[in-house]
């Protein structure tokens, strides 16, 4: 089955400002900075790697207008600069409404060949980055006192066994109850915390950490027999930073096709 017709926006999002890590790159990130902005908002983005961060800023400011994107170079493992980014959206558009913590790390090694190193950075990234940045949403969010989102991006390994996945399983898990935990606390001052766990979104860089072999065996598990595109996880990332969802929190929305 070949990928459906792109969605053009609906102005979902007008008036809001979002901070996205994780947004410079053709996967989940970029895709979900492009349709912030086709939907009306303001964006921050921010991301590990500063050259790539600034080459998507102006590309996205050239299509977009320089008023409404803006970056801060920002690695998830670091509570400085995390503070920083979201310091950095207060400070260019007064406000922030939507936080998308994308940043995440995978790799492949079995439990028995896995060593510390690997499993502390796959966590600390995924993990603890995710903590990081929800910690200082609602904290932006709290204090503003007008309500606002958090989408967290999970991964369905967090509920399926995979061979190889042990530190991205445990850490996506761990994500999921974090984003459960969080969206009761912050229901209190009209908060909402949600995730998106998607199955297979192809992008460059998954090609270049996964196996063809694995790549096809997991997309042989797919009911429409292929991987999502990045912009069909986006979409479903503005569902729950939209009104749509008005209702929603601390739910885990599966995105995939995956019979098993």
């Amino acid at each position: 089955m070949s990928a459906p017709q792109y969605i053009p926006g609906h102005r979902l999002l007008t008036g809001r400002t979002a901070v996205i890590t994780a947004a410079a790159g053709a996967g989940i990130g970029g895709a979900t900075a492009r349709k912030f902005l086709e939907e009306g908002a303001r964006i921050v983005i921010g991301d590990a790697h500063a050259r790539r961060l600034k080459e998507t800023e102006q590309a996205l400011a050239e299509e977009f207008g320089a008023a409404n994107v803006t970056s801060l170079p920002c690695d998830v493992t670091d509570e400085t600069q995390v503070q920083a980014l979201f310091a950095h959206a207060e400070q260019a558009h007064g406000s922030l409404d939507i936080v998308v913590n994308n940043a995440g790390l995978g790799g492949t090694a079995e439990l028995t060949e896995m060593t510390d190193a690997q499993w502390s950075k796959v966590l600390d990234v995924t993990l603890n980055g995710t903590f990081r940045c929800t910690r200082a949403a609602l904290r932006s969010l709290r204090s503003a006192g007008r309500g606002g989102v958090v989408v967290n991006n999970a991964s369905v390994v967090g509920w399926r066994a995979q061979t190889g996945q042990a530190h991205y399983a445990a850490a996506k898990a761990g994500v999921m109850a974090l984003t459960r935990c969080a969206a009761v606390e912050a229901a209190a001052y009209g908060v909402r915390v949600n995730a998106v766990a998607p199955s297979l979104a192809m992008h460059p860089h998954l090609v270049k950490v996964t196996s063809a072999e694995l790549l096809d065996e997991l997309t042989g598990k797919e009911a429409f027999g292929r991987y999502a595109e990045p912009w069909e996880i986006a979409n479903v990332i503005v569902f729950l930073a939209s009104g749509y969802s008005s209702y929603m929190t601390g739910e885990v929305v599966p995105v995939s096709s995956q019979r098993a």
